[in-house]
């Protein structure tokens, strides 16, 4: 699990960061394009970035199918739970239960849906407008990361269902770091 745990977080990780520099080169080129310095316009105009927004778009539509995967299994993915927060805990935790498997089998569904699109799209020559990535490669983002949500909420109910416990952000642990950080400072 921690091979997968790890990879997720990279994939992530990595697609910020790339998406990051695409934008932040597409903005630089096209400042210093404006700028009258003599033969660097012309270079400019040489490299093309009209890419750079359908890339981050694609970037960040994976970066939020598996960032959603990671929020479920760590425990910072919405969720509405202030009436089942206020149930005796035997209610409560059936509540629970039943919410992470639902929550599984709405990804479920989400991922054969998608799969089945994106095989039938693979049969096709649809392209992406600028960069023309076949478009079923795109558009894999959606079975790959509601499969592997499903995962984690099959997971998290597993885990819950064994210790009743359920993944927790920890807030204090981070404004611990914020506080070591201004404290560090000063």
């Amino acid at each position: 699990m921690k091979v997968l745990d790890h990879l997720e977080e990279w994939l992530i990780a990595s697609l910020m960061a790339l998406a990051t520099i695409v934008v932040f080169v597409a903005v630089l080129h096209r400042y210093l394009s404006g700028l009258p310095i003599p033969g660097m316009q012309d270079a400019l105009i040489r490299l093309n970035t009209s890419w750079a927004q359908e890339i981050t778009i694609y970037m960040f539509v994976w970066m939020a199918k598996f960032g959603a995967a990671y929020g479920v299994r760590t425990g910072i993915h919405v969720g509405v739970d202030v009436l089942v927060n206020r149930m005796t805990p035997p209610w409560r935790n059936k509540f629970i239960v039943f919410g992470l498997l639902a929550g599984a089998a709405f990804t479920a569904i989400v991922g054969t849906l998608g799969a089945k699109f994106v095989y039938e799209l693979s049969h096709t020559s649809s392209t992406s407008e600028v960069l023309e990535i076949p478009m079923w490669i795109v558009y894999l983002a959606i079975p790959l990361g509601s499969y592997l949500m499903c995962f984690r909420f099959l997971q998290v109910a597993w885990n819950f269902i064994r210790t009743g416990a359920l993944p927790k952000h920890d807030h204090a642990y981070v404004e611990g770091l914020e506080q070591e950080t201004q404290g560090g400072r000063a």
